[in-house]
């Protein structure tokens, strides 16, 4: 279940919460191909299973942006506004991928309200958010997501 917040308004008396964490999401080889097939980035370590298993991870590897891209599918189980006219993507402060996500592993994410400032028609949020690999040590995406969302 995500936290529910009633109004962009009661965002600012959340900061510092932590929001809580989604479902795991499998990410196979099928997805990690189909997102090659979008971006253009075929690179081996990504698409070859069989070269990638003497690679450095074993196995082929999810694109670093395709665990990004993950952040809005798994957000929503963990985050939902109401009241609001819409909301944005307003983009990323700092993104790094300190783990990899191995193909047919599990991620979840984890978010942390950071901020909530008025602006002009609504509220931008920053969002600390990880998105972990299934028993791994270290996240495979830490992140800050900044969303705006709009009064109606």
């Amino acid at each position: 279940m995500p936290t529910t917040v009633k109004s962009i308004d009661d965002l600012g008396a959340m900061v510092g919460q932590h929001l809580g964490y989604s479902d795991y999401l499998l990410v196979d080889q099928e997805r990690i191909d189909r997102f090659a097939d979008a971006t253009g980035d075929h690179q081996w370590i990504h698409v070859d299973s069989e070269r990638a298993t003497s690679g450095p991870f074993g196995t082929t590897i999810a694109h670093g942006y395709l665990t990004l891209s993950l952040v809005p599918l798994l957000l929503a189980q963990v985050l939902s506004v109401e009241s609001v006219a819409f909301g944005l993507n307003y983009g990323c402060n700092k993104v790094r991928f300190p783990a990899p996500v191995p193909a047919g592993s599990e991620v979840r994410l984890g978010a942390l309200l950071a901020s909530a400032d008025e602006v002009a028609g609504g509220v931008q949020v920053v969002l600390d958010v990880a998105l972990e690999v299934r028993g791994a040590k270290k996240p495979s995406c830490a992140a800050e997501v900044v969303l705006r969302y709009y009064r109606p």
